[in-house]
């Protein structure tokens, strides 16, 4: 399953800097940043599926539990400034695999990350 080519490394710091926080071995949805002491810390990342750059998908919201504003990123991505989402988000869903709109709008909207994924609740 391409869940288990995913990596993410998440940074307090701009350009991958500061308290860092790595997954390296699949998709993850964390309901409340707060299980890593990490919540609206958030300033950059990098994300990616060692074996298919473009399977993987990443949504930001700036609430827990999936709520609040969102941000999506699809592929291999090295984010090192948030910009306006700087220290902003609360949760993630990280899956090993490209999510089309319609995907992405479901989990949104019914805040249920998809099934085969690690889930920390808190």
């Amino acid at each position: 399953m391409a869940n288990i080519d995913v990596r993410l490394s998440l940074h307090a710091d701009n350009n991958l800097n500061g308290r860092r926080i790595v997954f390296r071995r699949g998709g993850i949805a964390i309901r409340d940043f707060d299980a890593f002491r990490f919540n609206d810390q958030l300033s950059s990342f990098r994300l990616r599926n060692v074996v298919n750059s473009n399977d993987v998908t990443m949504i930001l919201f700036a609430d827990n539990n999936f709520r609040g504003a969102t941000r999506v990123y699809r592929g291999n991505t090295v984010v090192n400034d948030l910009g306006d989402f700087n220290d902003q988000a609360s949760s993630l869903i990280v899956v090993g695999r490209r999510l089309n709109d319609n995907q992405v709008a479901r989990i949104i909207s019914t805040r249920r990350p998809p099934l085969g994924i690690l889930f920390v609740r808190s």
